[in-house]
C-alpha cells in the first residue's frame, strides 16, 4: 500500500471522527437552540474547547502529515478532507486541510435566526475563555446552567453576537469549502478513508463518487462502514497504529 501513495499523482484522505451520542451535542448544536439560550450553547462550546485544548495529535495525525510532506518532496499533493473540528491535524503539521464542518476554534457573527453570518468568514480566536463568564462552565459536572446575560456573551467590536464557527445541524456547508473537497475528489488519483462510518452526508457519498471514476480505494476503520464493500484495500483496527506502517512513515 505505501508504495501506491508514493506512485499516485494526488492522494485525497478523508478523517473524521465518529459522531457524538451525547443528547446535550444534539441539542446545543442547532441555530435554533442558540437563538432560544445562546448562553447555554456558548457554555456547552467553551468546555469542548478546554476538552480540545488539553487534547495532543495521536500517531494517526503525525502519520498522515509525514506522508503529505513526502508528497511533497516527491512533486505529489495530499489533500487531507475531514469533518473534525478540533485542528489536531493542524497540531501535527498538516498544511492540505479542507475542514468540512469548520473548526472549534472559529468564531463568526451569528445572523438572527441563529445561522452563520453572510456577510463575514468565520475566524480563528484561541482566547479561552472568550469571555470572563464563561470560566469553568458547560462540563456535564456543572449543575447549574450560568445564564449569561446576552451583553457578557461573546460579541465582536462592532457589537455582534458571536457563534461557533462550527456547521451545526441544520445547516449548510460553506460554498467555498465544498468546491475545494469537489476538486480534490475529481482530481484524486487515490483515496483512503479513515475512521469514518460514512453515514453523515456529504462526506458519506466521497468514497462513491470517487469510486464510479475508477479510482482505488482503501479503508482504515475500527469496524466496516457504508464504504467498506466498495474498497479496494481494508484494515481494521486503530488508526494510529495501522497508518504509520501501513504509509510507510
Amino acid at each position: 500500500m505505501s508504495r501506491q501513495v508514493r506512485r499516485n499523482r494526488a492522494s485525497l484522505v478523508v478523517n473524521s471522527t465518529r459522531p457524538y451520542s451525547s443528547t446535550q451535542l444534539i441539542s446545543a448544536a442547532t441555530p435554533e437552540a442558540f437563538v432560544r439560550d445562546p448562553s447555554l450553547v456558548w457554555e456547552f462550546y467553551h468546555w469542548r474547547r478546554e476538552v480540545v485544548s488539553r487534547s495532543k495529535p495521536n500517531k494517526a495525525h503525525f502519520a498522515l502529515a509525514a506522508l503529505e510532506r513526502r508528497c511533497k518532496e516527491e512533486g505529489k499533493k495530499l489533500t487531507l478532507i475531514t469533518q473534525n473540528i478540533d485542528r489536531l491535524h493542524q497540531a501535527a503539521g498538516s498544511k492540505s486541510i479542507i475542514e468540512l464542518h469548520g473548526s472549534l476554534w472559529d468564531v463568526c457573527r451569528a445572523d438572527r435566526h441563529g445561522y452563520r453570518s453572510e456577510d463575514q468568514k468565520p475566524w480563528e480566536d484561541r482566547t479561552q475563555p472568550l469571555v470572563p463568564e464563561l470560566q469553568g462552565q458547560g462540563a456535564p459536572d456543572v449543575k447549574h446552567h450560568a445564564n449569561i446575560p446576552f451583553k457578557k456573551l461573546p460579541h465582536d467590536s462592532q457589537g455582534h453576537l458571536l457563534r461557533p464557527g462550527v456547521v451545526w445541524f441544520g445547516e449548510g456547508l460553506d460554498a467555498d469549502v465544498l468546491g475545494e473537497a469537489a476538486e480534490a475528489l475529481q482530481t484524486c488519483d487515490l483515496f483512503i478513508t479513515i475512521g469514518t462510518s460514512s453515514v453523515v452526508y456529504p462526506a458519506a457519498g466521497f468514497a462513491a463518487q470517487v469510486a464510479a471514476r475508477g479510482v482505488p480505494l482503501a479503508e482504515v476503520n475500527l469496524d466496516t462502514s457504508e464504504a467498506t464493500d466498495i474498497c479496494q484495500d481494508v484494515f481494521q483496527g486503530k488508526a494510529g497504529e495501522i497508518l504509520p506502517g501501513l504509509l510507510d512513515v
